[in-house]
């Protein structure tokens, strides 16, 4: 038997729409969260086109073969940074005539894997064995309306389609509960001096990826208490005279409580390292997931506010540093370099480091404004250097 998808009737309007015009091809993404018991779609975007694509271009039709995957993937790994704790791209859809139904199948196929592959890129954890691995690839009939639902597994790179029930609800996240932390960041981030050209995107990810660990160790009180992550998080809650649960709209309040050492039974060994310079970020973080009002587990609620966490401070500091590295040339890369002997050598890297921290100083202010405007989120970005 294949999964249900529970989807809310507003993208079923949406969807609909792009029908009123049958010589299009639209593609887009569906936006939701997984359970073991059913899946849900909240939301569906469609994939923004090309300048040469403009809809005010009354002659242009896409066709099937106009389809870029770059950009589709691209859109998707966009969109997922704005995206809060417990929400996912779940699939993509396609919105084609009838005379290309035979060759949707493969296009959306291409499509679905290329947008996993395209997000999980740079995430700094991962999917766990019981998770749903499962991604759907929808197909809507401009002609007739009728809709083929279909779910690929990502784990599987070989893997058939299998179908899926697609079903419309109306107020599907309307209850949906929310968990809401802040949490105070203080990371140190050596900058290796080892190799000749040792990538500062590289250090900072390890330096990640490290904190990383860190929260998915952690532990997470919920409005102050300790809960068993197999219990149901609406656990204790007061019921009406029907039997309803009876939830407040107001989010959990959950603190984070870091470990501070390893436990007893690992050894503890200091490592040195030749640094050139350092980063710290520092400041606060405010994160926010939703889940489910499906009995939802302690676990599942958690999981979602953590992995908000890693990716809010991730995509920050990808942002953070995109304009320098991503948007200059490849052989302009930042690169710190090890100090060396020679004096003029030396005066010439100081002059370099000088020219790379008035860089991070320019482009620090735009960026940042933006990162709290948008996800509610700041810290400040120390460059300190030999």
């Amino acid at each position: 038997m294949g999964r249900s998808y529970f989807v809310e009737e507003a993208v079923g309007q949406y969807l609909s729409d792009f029908s009123t015009k049958p010589k299009a091809c639209v593609t887009g993404l569906l936006i939701g969260q997984c359970s073991p018991q059913r899946d849900y779609v909240i939301l569906a975007i469609r994939t923004p086109p090309r300048e040469e694509q403009n809809e005010s271009n009354k002659n242009y039709h896409p066709k099937l073969a106009d389809i870029d995957e770059d950009w589709v993937a691209g859109h998707a790994s966009q969109l997922s940074r704005m995206l809060p704790g417990g929400l996912l791209v779940l699939g993509v859809f396609i919105v084609a005539a009838p005379e290309l139904a035979k060759d949707i199948q493969n296009a959306l196929r291409k499509l679905v894997f290329s947008v996993e592959k395209s997000i999980g890129k740079k995430r700094l954890w991962n999917f766990t064995e019981e998770e749903v691995s499962d991604r759907v690839a929808l197909h809507l009939c401009s002609a007739t309306k009728k809709i083929l639902c279909r779910t690929y597994d990502m784990q599987d790179p070989k893997s058939s389609a299998k179908p899926a029930d697609w079903k419309y609800q109306s107020g599907l996240s309307a209850f949906w509960l929310s968990l809401e932390c802040t949490i105070n960041v203080n990371i140190h981030i050596p900058l290796s001096a080892t190799s000749v050209n040792y990538e500062l995107e590289k250090n900072t990810r390890n330096g990640l990826t490290r904190w990383a660990k860190q929260i998915e160790e952690g532990v997470f009180l919920i409005n102050g208490q300790a809960k068993d992550d197999d219990a149901e998080l609406l656990e204790g809650q007061k019921k009406t005279s029907r039997g309803n649960i009876q939830h407040s709209i107001q989010p959990f309040d959950v603190k984070v409580l870091m470990q501070l050492s390893q436990s007893s039974g690992h050894r503890s060994t200091a490592t040195v390292q030749v640094c050139s310079g350092s980063i710290n970020l520092k400041g606060a973080v405010k994160c926010k997931a939703y889940i489910h009002n499906n009995k939802p587990k302690v676990k599942d609620a958690i999981q979602a506010l953590k992995r908000d966490i890693i990716n809010t401070l991730s995509d920050r500091c990808e942002i953070l540093f995109e304009d320098l590295l991503i948007n200059e040339a490849p052989e302009k890369k930042i690169d710190i370099n090890p100090p060396v002997d020679n004096t003029d050598d030396t005066q010439q890297m100081q002059l370099t480091k000088a020219t790379l921290l008035l860089k991070f100083q320019q482009n620090m202010g735009v960026v940042i404004a933006a990162a709290v405007a948008i996800f509610a989120v700041a810290f400040s970005f120390n460059y300190f250097s030999d």
